[in-house]
């Protein structure tokens, strides 16, 4: 029964850290990503929570898809000046509308809370500091 107990656990642990983000850190690779071009702004977008592992939607900015939300992954998006809106979608649709300005960068958390028959992930703007703070220990999931 307890070797039984173990198996179990062990493919348990393994099946939640294969959906979770594997690239570098943004900690390790921070000096790395390219300076912003003087007519854009960065929005990053990042999921500390590793609960729900197996739920990943994708993220889109003004309707194209520019990353998904993986366990513990970062991505970036870097655009010109405007409104946008972040959306990710489930069983039901999450929005955020966010004002960018020149050389600003933002930060998106992409955070999990419970629905009906699956989990939904909702997308929120937090303070600079925050995101900083946050962001370090994400993986990059990015293509660039």
């Amino acid at each position: 029964m307890k070797k039984l107990f173990y198996i179990l656990l062990i493919v348990s642990t393994s099946a939640l850290m294969t959906g979770c983000a594997s690239g570098p850190k943004y900690s390790q690779m921070k000096s790395s990503i390219p300076a912003l071009t003087p007519d854009n702004g960065r929005i990053y977008f990042y999921r500390t929570a590793i609960i729900g592992a197996a739920i990943q939607p994708a993220v889109k900015l003004n309707s194209l898809e520019i990353g998904t939300a993986k366990p513990s992954g970062f991505f970036y998006a870097d655009r010109s000046p405007g409104n946008y809106v972040v959306e990710t979608s489930t069983e039901v649709k999450r929005q955020l509308s966010l004002n960018l300005d020149t050389n600003q960068i933002r930060y998106v958390r992409l955070n999990l809370s419970m629905g009906f028959f699956v989990g939904h992930v909702y997308p929120e703007l937090v303070e600079n500091a925050v995101g900083e703070k946050e962001i370090a220990n994400c993986s990059y999931t990015g293509s660039k």
